[in-house]
C-alpha cells in the first residue's frame, strides 16, 4: 500500500534522512524504531508533505506516487497523520474538531457512520462532544487527535509518539482503540517511544538511526533482538 525507496530530506546542511526504504502493507501495522534524532518524526512528515523529499526520492501509495503533492492532497490520498503534539483545534468543540477531520472530498459520505465509529472506540469523546477542546485532559486530546484522523477515511494513519506524555493506564487504553482501529482493515504506522506495547500490537517494525532503516523485521523478531532489548527495552529485558 505505501512504498517508499532511496528517501532523502534535509534541513539545510543537516542531512535527516537518507536512503530510507521501507514499506506498509494493505491493513498492515508497522512500528518504526528509533533514538532520539533518528530521523522518525522527518519520515513522517515527509510522507504526509510537510518536508520536501530530496533527489531520486520515491514514496508511493496505492501505486500513486506522493511527490510534489501538498499536505492536503496526500490527506485526499486516503494518508491521515496524528502529530507529535496531538494538532487539535483547542478552542473548538470536539464535535467541530472531528467535523474537520470529515472535510476532504473522500470523507463527506458516510460522516455520520464514522464519527459513530470514533465514539465506539472513544466513549469519552462522546460525553464531551460539546466540549471545548483544550479544556479536556491530554488523554482525551489524543483520543480527539486519533478520531478526527479517523473521520478522514484513510486507508493509512501515520502517529507520532501518541503516547507521549499519557498515564500508563491512558497508554493501555489507547492501545488498544488502536488495536481495534487496525481490526477495521485502516493500515498503521506507528512512531512510538514505548517499544514493548507498540510491538504487541504491530506486524512488523523498523529501526532507524542517523536517518536510516538499519534493520527490521516481525515484531515477535524485533522484541527478541538483543539489539532491540538493548536499545529500548533495558538490559533487564535481555538478562530475562
Amino acid at each position: 500500500m505505501l512504498e517508499i525507496e532511496k528517501l532523502a530530506v534535509s534541513y539545510g546542511k543537516h542531512i535527516a534522512l537518507h536512503d530510507v526504504g521501507l514499506a506498509v502493507g494493505k491493513g498492515e501495522t508497522v512500528v518504526i524504531l528509533g533514538a532520539n534524532g533518528a530521523g522518525k518524526s522527518s519520515l513522517i512528515k515527509a510522507i504526509c508533505g510537510m518536508v520536501p523529499a530530496r533527489g531520486e526520492s520515491a514514496i508511493r501509495h496505492l501505486g500513486k506516487s506522493l511527490i510534489g503533492l501538498p499536505a492536503h492532497g496526500i490527506l485526499e490520498a486516503g494518508i491521515a497523520t496524528v502529530p507529535e503534539g496531538r494538532g487539535i483545534f483547542g478552542d473548538l468543540t470536539v464535535d467541530e474538531n472531528l467535523q474537520i477531520g470529515a472535510y476532504v472530498r473522500r470523507a463527506r459520505q458516510g460522516e455520520a457512520k464514522r464519527r459513530a465509529l470514533v465514539f465506539e472506540l472513544f466513549p469519552r469523546l462522546a460525553e464531551r462532544r460539546r466540549q471545548t477542546a483544550s479544556t479536556m485532559s491530554g488523554g482525551e486530546q489524543q483520543m480527539l487527535a486519533i478520531g478526527r484522523a479517523l473521520m478522514s477515511d484513510p486507508t493509512l494513519l501515520m502517529l507520532d509518539e501518541p503516547s507521549l506524555g499519557l498515564a500508563p493506564v491512558l497508554v493501555q487504553e489507547l492501545f488498544a482503540a488502536l488495536s481495534r482501529i487496525r481490526e477495521t482493515g485502516v493500515g498503521l504506522m506507528i512512531v512510538e517511544q514505548n517499544v514493548r506495547i507498540s510491538l504487541s500490537i504491530a506486524d512488523r517494525g523498523y529501526l532507524m538511526e542517523a536517518g536510516r532503516v538499519v534493520g527490521q523485521g516481525s515484531a515477535t523478531e524485533l522484541i527478541e533482538d538483543p539489539q532491540v532489548q538493548r536499545a529500548f527495552l533495558g538490559m533487564a529485558a535481555t538478562a530475562q
